[in-house]
């Protein structure tokens, strides 16, 4: 049986302090672990996780060092709008305000301090 026991992102960061208080400020986050090479985030419940590793650890591989390309991570929040405004509040970086989608959700897309694309999305309740 191909049996998955968990699944974790992880973030290469050139300022994981930045990074951790973008997530921790935005999400309902816990600092799991926290070093100087490596901050891992829980939910509350365990059941989600992400990590923060610094870009030039040497775990890393050297080809994966790079600024991401390719991907984005998707939040989904009971109200994109209130992270709107911590997003303003906190001064991050905003690629687009909260927007109806076609498909039924309400989303904000935020840079984060390494270069990610963040979607944080909410279920529109009349769609």
């Amino acid at each position: 049986m191909k049996h998955v026991n968990r699944i974790m992102t992880n973030i290469c960061s050139d300022n994981l302090i930045e990074s951790k208080n973008f997530y921790t400020k935005l999400f309902d986050l816990d600092v799991a672990y926290d070093s100087d090479w490596f901050v891992h985030l829980t939910s509350k419940d365990k059941k989600l996780e992400l990590g923060i590793i610094k870009r030039d650890n040497e775990i890393v591989p050297k080809e994966f060092q790079r600024l991401p390309q390719g991907f984005y991570i998707t939040f989904v929040v009971d109200n994109a709008d209130e992270l709107f405004e911590i997003a303003k509040t906190e001064n991050f970086e905003i690629v687009s305000e909260p927007a109806d989608t076609f498909y039924g959700q309400r989303r904000l897309l935020l840079k984060d301090p390494n270069g990610v694309l963040v979607d944080i999305s909410s279920l529109i309740t009349d769609f």
